[in-house]
């Protein structure tokens, strides 16, 4: 097949060339992003009914919705949530569920649900989770402009954005919703002897479109109507209320009509200023950077017909992140391509390391064209996945190279030289390709989000080495017999080396002699070598656990924006809460480091993982990584910086490095007894306090406040012909005005509600006892049948599986891994005075995360060693051998703990676990050559000189493809990052951080692993005989 191949030559470069065309076009064309666009296994339902409480939220809300999308199929865990005017249900499904029979699924039991719900409430909604429709860039508008002016400003930016194709939505945030307020004189309403129930009667009646037929009387048919929707509120005002004889009163008679806001319930600046944004979320696979330059070219072609004292920020940009990381990682490619390709050429020569170098370009290229063809987007876990392919790609391009090289040397014409070397050396290289693509293939069935941004890594890995085994067998060949040339080499070494004449290896000179003659002095003693490794490997564990940095979940990525929640206790007004955060905010202004603040004061602000008792949130982005302080820096200067304000604390919140689980340390608490869930709560509370390494500490019991309940005597009510409905409406006015019908200007885009209530000066806790309501037998005084009383104030409820549950959480000092934390309260829980029988606790946060990465990692291991045995034992035949390299993939290990050591790293579960299964791919390759040359020897001799033959044939080729793969991670090992178009040298950049632990296992794998193939390897096989006959073993 390969003499086949190799005939036609003008077809194999002219598919090379197509190849190469075709993979540039795919990588210019290929969407480019940061993240990796997977889709969340979670759908949500959120249900809204203004002015219920969070008891009888879920007790009306929450339960009848649990209740039915409990039989939902794939269903991992239900979470709920119930707080003032509120509730949501949460579905995290199992892995590899489908998203669209999931939403279908979902949407006909919350259609069953509402049926049950209160009339009151609005229609539930249903929402999925998708990365791609998070906001890729956030326009802020701020200034000393008027509120109105500049809400229609945002709105108007927001729909013309729309209209770009690849702009999926453009949501304004942070701006009012408009109204038109009655505001009824209640005296005048009194003196009309007028109801507040009359006047909502005629407004809902007489804004109304009636259809009212068709008229045929057969010439002609026509649609009759009666038009009577309002459209202005001047049409408000004029609507007859009462009939006193001749004369009609008017709505304007008894109140006065504005369209307006609503009242204010949040604050929101940029860097003090008023402000709106509007978040813009691109459509699922279009490229990131194309969406953000079209959305900046609209906005500021839009700029000059704006007021001159309103200004424009742009904030997570996510194109100006992606930009510098594709550079960095660009340039990653770059530096490794350039320290292989000088490594290849001081061994093997200019044109044989061209031939070499072909292999990267072509497997690149054709690993970008297959996910081009396959849809997917080039992403940081693409780049890295490349990155790492470097080395490994022209593993098989220099042993076909070297092979040929040696040939050309001994007189083989170059056509036949490389024609040889691709059929001799066929074999090894497919099996060793097979057993590095058997290590990352369990990788693609990863579940839940961490397998679905991971995956990229062994689908890049797959496509690219794939495309280096045609490269290294096809095409290099191909090449080969029309560029080839043999390098100018030693005589005597290439005749020492062939073996026909059975010449004294240890007589060689420079390093390959000075190998053979240690090797000879240490190839009978291979049990004393197993000795020293296990004692070596006691050692490097023992001093990993002293002196190590433990284990973490994911690795800790310098972040471009972060946020900061301000807290305080008590029932707060906007304005009171918005005084405290302006108080923060001025003391944070100028902080080097901090490019510009977003500030949003809101004390009824809910959101996940935000506290209960955060009354506002200030969002900052930061300067570029190289010219400012880290961020946990930033941080001690803004704790110092406030440190005295009284009543206000502080946290702050990063964005997760890996998928979402808000604070690192959680622990769940569950019960049906509430009593039991409080004091469990309390200790565990408690031991957080207590605990050295936490910090920024909350639970979920709910902030200490009050609220104020009227009961209503409803025998009492029932004598003066009122009743709950008639009574909880008349106290509406006071607050939030009753709704007593919508309409649709035409400068709107939605429908304004109309709202009924008392003047402003009127609207106080006072004046409930003053209210006087109009019925049958007159006015009546409310203060007859009600009494006010406070109550402690729940803010919210939050439910798991149907129970109530509560939790406590918190950050961890810089330098303190959350493992470590969790072993610590693992051992204290045994022993606390938690009421085991009655509640039940659970470990969250990343403990949760992490232990099912450890599970898949650990299966995919043994599936991949499994894999990998039988590839070995298929290609051998021989259980000895395929154990002896098996061993080496074991020993491995330990050179991944001496680079966690030396690079002082923590051991990540998710980075490092994924180094240790690559490694069980990579260091066979070697082994694999090796030991087939070694059969190939072991015909015409014995078995220690076979073993030191093989050995010294194979240094070159084993020092090489090390060298290359190891040199191709250096980069990110180091974190270093060469600009090659500014130029610019740079250590440390987030980039690198993401990926620095996988590159360093895989390294210092590698290395250690090598020396294990050099020395370890050749021993036992040297041995081999003995051991079978030994131990009656059989090829």
């Amino acid at each position: 097949m390969i003499d086949l191949i190799l005939s036609r030559k003008r077809t194999v470069n002219l598919t090379l060339i197509f190849i190469l065309a075709a993979g540039m076009f795919a990588y210019i064309q290929i969407p480019k992003e940061s993240d990796p666009d997977i889709t969340i296994p979670t759908i949500y339902v959120s249900m809204y009914m203004e002015g219920i409480s969070p008891e009888d939220a879920e007790r009306l809300l929450v339960r009848p919705m649990e209740q039915e999308l409990s039989s939902v199929e794939g269903v991992k865990e239900m979470t709920s949530n119930a707080s003032q005017n509120s509730a949501s249900v949460t579905l995290e499904f199992t892995a590899g569920f489908d998203p669209d029979a999931a939403l279908a699924d979902v949407r006909e039991k919350v259609d069953l649900a509402g049926a049950e719900l209160p009339q009151a409430a609005e229609e539930p909604t249903v929402h999925e989770i998708n990365l791609s429709q998070f906001p890729v860039i956030v326009i802020t508008l701020s200034g000393d402009v008027p509120e109105r002016a500049l809400t229609k400003i945002a709105k108007d930016l927001g729909d013309e954005i729309e209209s770009i194709g690849q702009v999926l939505e453009a949501r304004v945030i942070g701006d009012r919703e408009e109204v038109v307020e009655v505001i009824i004189d209640p005296t005048i309403l009194r003196s009309y002897n007028l109801s507040q129930g009359e006047i909502i009667g005629f407004i809902s009646r007489n804004n109304k479109i009636v259809a009212a037929g068709n008229m045929d009387k057969g010439e002609g048919r026509f649609a009759v109507k009666v038009p009577g929707l309002f459209k202005s509120a001047q049409e408000v005002m004029d609507i007859p209320v009462k009939r006193d004889g001749d004369k009609v009163i008017r709505l304007a008679d008894v109140a006065t009509v504005r369209r307006t806001f609503k009242d204010r319930s949040a604050y929101a600046r940029l860097n003090g200023e008023p402000a709106i944004g509007i978040e813009v979320s691109k459509r699922a696979g279009e490229n990131v950077l194309d969406t953000i330059a079209a959305v900046k070219e609209l906005v500021e072609s839009t700029r000059p017909q704006w007021p001159d004292n309103l200004s424009v920020t742009y904030s997570q940009d996510k194109s100006t992140g992606i930009r510098d990381m594709l550079l960095d990682l660009q340039n990653n490619v770059l530096s490794a391509i350039i320290l292989v390709m000088i490594v290849v050429i001081i061994a093997l020569g200019v044109r044989s390391a061209l031939l070499v170098g072909i292999a990267i370009p072509g497997s690149f290229l054709a690993g970008v064209l297959f996910l081009f063809a396959v849809g997917y987007t080039v992403n940081i876990v693409v780049l890295f996945s490349l990155i790492m392919a470097v080395g490994m790609l022209v593993d098989g391009a220099i042993v076909v190279t070297e092979f040929a090289d040696r040939k050309m040397s001994e007189g083989l014409p170059k056509s036949e030289a490389y024609a040889e070397a691709s059929k001799r050396m066929a074999l090894p290289i497919i099996a060793s390709t097979l057993t590095t693509l058997a290590a990352f293939a369990p990788l693609l069935f990863w579940p839940g989000i961490v397998g679905e941004f991971m995956k990229y890594l062994p689908i890049t890995l797959i496509a690219t080495l794939s495309a280096s085994l045609a490269m290294a067998l096809i095409f290099v060949p191909s090449l080969g017999a029309i560029f080839g040339k043999a390098n100018n080499s030693d005589n005597a070494s290439l005749d020492a080396l062939d073996g026909s004449k059975h010449a004294d290896l240890t007589q060689l000179k420079g390093f390959t002699g000075w190998y053979a003659r240690t090797l000879k002095k240490v190839i009978h003693h291979p049990i004393l070598q197993l000795v020293s490794l296990v004692i070596l490997f006691a050692g490097v564990l023992f001093t990993y656990g002293k002196f190590g940095h433990g284990i973490e979940f994911f690795p800790d990525v310098e972040p471009e924006f972060a946020s900061m929640n301000i807290r305080a206790r008590g029932n707060l007004s906007v304005d009171e809460a918005d005084k405290l955060v302006r108080q923060v905010e001025d003391r944070i202004q100028g902080i080097d480091g901090l490019k510009f603040l977003y500030t949003r004061a809101d004390p009824e602000l809910r959101a996940q993982n935000v506290p209960e008792d955060t009354i506002g949130v200030v969002q900052f982005e930061f300067t570029h990584w190289e010219s400012r302080p880290t961020a946990n820096q930033i941080f001690d200067v803004i704790r110092e910086r406030t440190a005295d304000l009284a009543g206000i604390h502080i946290e702050f919140a990063k964005p997760d490095s890996g998928p979402p689980v808000g604070k690192p340390v959680q622990l769940q608490i569950s019960s049906a007894f509430p009593a039991a869930l409080i004091e469990a709560t309390e200790i565990i509370a408690k031991k957080f306090e207590e605990t050295e390494g936490l910090i920024d500490i909350t639970d979920t019991r709910g902030v200490e406040g009050f609220e104020w309940e009227i009961e209503v005597d409803r025998t009492e009510a029932a004598r003066y012909g009122a009743d709950i409905t008639l009574i909880g409406n008349e106290i509406q006015m006071l607050t939030n005005g009753v709704e007593i019908g919508e309409y649709r200007p035409f400068d709107a885009d939605d429908e304004v509600e109309i709202r009924a209530r008392y003047p402003f000066d009127e609207r106080s806790l006072a004046q409930v006892n003053e209210l006087k309501i109009v019925t049958a037998a007159g006015l009546a005084p409310v203060s007859n049948f009600i009494t006010q009383r406070p109550a402690p104030r729940v803010q919210s409820i939050n439910r798991v599986e149907q129970r109530r549950v509560y939790s406590v959480a918190a950050e961890v000092e810089e330098g303190v891994q959350p493992a470590e934390i969790f072993e610590q309260l693992r051992e204290w829980l045994p022993t606390s005075d938690i009421d085991f029988a009655h509640v039940k606790i659970d470990y969250r946060g990343e403990d949760e995360e992490q232990k099912e990465a450890e599970a898949f990692l650990g299966k995919a291991f043994i599936i991949a060693v499994f894999v990998i045995a039988i590839i070995l034992i298929t290609q051998f035949n021989s259980i000895y051998q395929s154990g002896l390299i098996l061993t080496a993939v074991l020993f491995s290990t330990f050179g991944v703990f001496i680079g966690l050591l030396v690079m002082d790293q923590p051991f990540g579960i998710v980075m490092n676990g994924i180094g240790v299964i690559a490694l069980a791919g990579i260091v066979v390759n070697n082994n694999i050559v090796l030991i087939d040359t070694y059969n190939l020897h072991r015909k015409n001799m014995g078995s220690y000189d076979a073993a030191l033959l093989t050995a010294a044939q194979r240094l070159r080729p084993v020092l090489l493809t090390t060298v290359t793969t190891i040199l191709g991670l250096v980069p990110m090992v180091f974190g270093l990052n060469l600009d090659f178009f500014t130029p610019h040298v740079s250590i440390g950049a987030p980039s690198t951080q993401w990926w620095s632990q996988l590159a360093t296992s895989v390294a210092f794998g590698l290395a250690f692993a090598t020396v294990l193939t050099l020395v370890l390897t050749p021993s036992l096989l040297a041995c081999e005989d003995n051991i079978k006959r030994r131990f009656g073993f059989k090829r």
